[in-house]
């Protein structure tokens, strides 16, 4: 993250929606740079690539918000939230699935949208520079490998178990396939069907469940995969 104000880039075709946001977020304390479409986003990424955070629009001419944060996820890590007017949950789940960090369906409230943004720009900065986290009452040792419950008590996962744990810890937020989870735990040869997954995932939540974890701080998106909906934080 920028060591000034945080750099929020706003990629939207509607004026009105971009001059809010504007205001809004400059208001907040956050620097905001704007674009009308994905060809005039990539030239302000590639002049001034010392973004922070985009907000995203999904219905844009030309190129749309999906198609842009499948590419831009190709080359870039900078966290993404999605906006879009019409708040199907496919669309979510799609951003989401594309590399999305977070979707806020139009309208919303100033509040909601800035507390959003600083929740990304939170996670954004954790995961990756920390070894011990704290997730839904859990600490995670990503050095040793290692996950503690209520009392320091350790868990007792398997490898392959700790793998796929790892795998949503440092994605938070976003809907992951089982494809996804496939390819990132056993590689893209592995023939692993997706049901195996979903056991796997099943005992993994058993496991961290009895451990403390809430309940519902993993949500299963039908016919996608899974999200982490616990909050990631670095380990005091």
């Amino acid at each position: 993250m920028s060591q000034s104000r945080p750099q929020i880039l706003v990629v939207d075709d509607d004026d009105e929606i971009r001059s809010l946001l504007q205001v809004v977020l400059t208001r907040a304390g956050f620097h905001v740079r704007e674009a009308r479409d994905a060809p005039t986003a990539r030239r302000t990424l590639g002049v001034q690539g010392d973004v922070d955070l985009i907000i995203l629009d999904i219905m844009m001419p030309g190129e749309d918000g999906l198609s842009f944060c499948q590419r831009l996820r190709e080359t870039l890590n900078i966290p993404i939230l999605m906006i879009s007017a019409r708040g199907l949950s496919i669309d979510r789940s799609i951003g989401l699935e594309l590399g999305a960090d977070d979707y806020l369906p139009k309208p919303f409230e100033r509040r909601e949208l800035v507390a959003r943004v600083k929740a990304i720009l939170r996670r954004g900065g954790s995961s990756t520079k920390a070894s011990q986290l704290r997730v839904g009452g859990l600490l995670i040792d990503l050095d040793r490998r290692s996950v503690f419950g209520g009392q320091d008590a350790p868990l007792s996962l398997t490898s392959g178990e700790f793998e796929l744990l790892r795998c949503f810890v440092d994605r938070p937020g976003r809907v992951l396939s089982r494809d996804q989870l496939i390819e990132w735990t056993r590689g893209r040869s592995s023939d692993t069907f997706d049901r195996n997954i979903d056991v796997q995932m099943s005992r993994l939540r058993k496991k961290l469940v009895e451990g403390g974890f809430p309940e519902d701080g993993f949500k299963t998106v039908r016919n996608v995969g899974y999200v982490l909906t616990a909050a990631v934080e670095n380990a005091p």
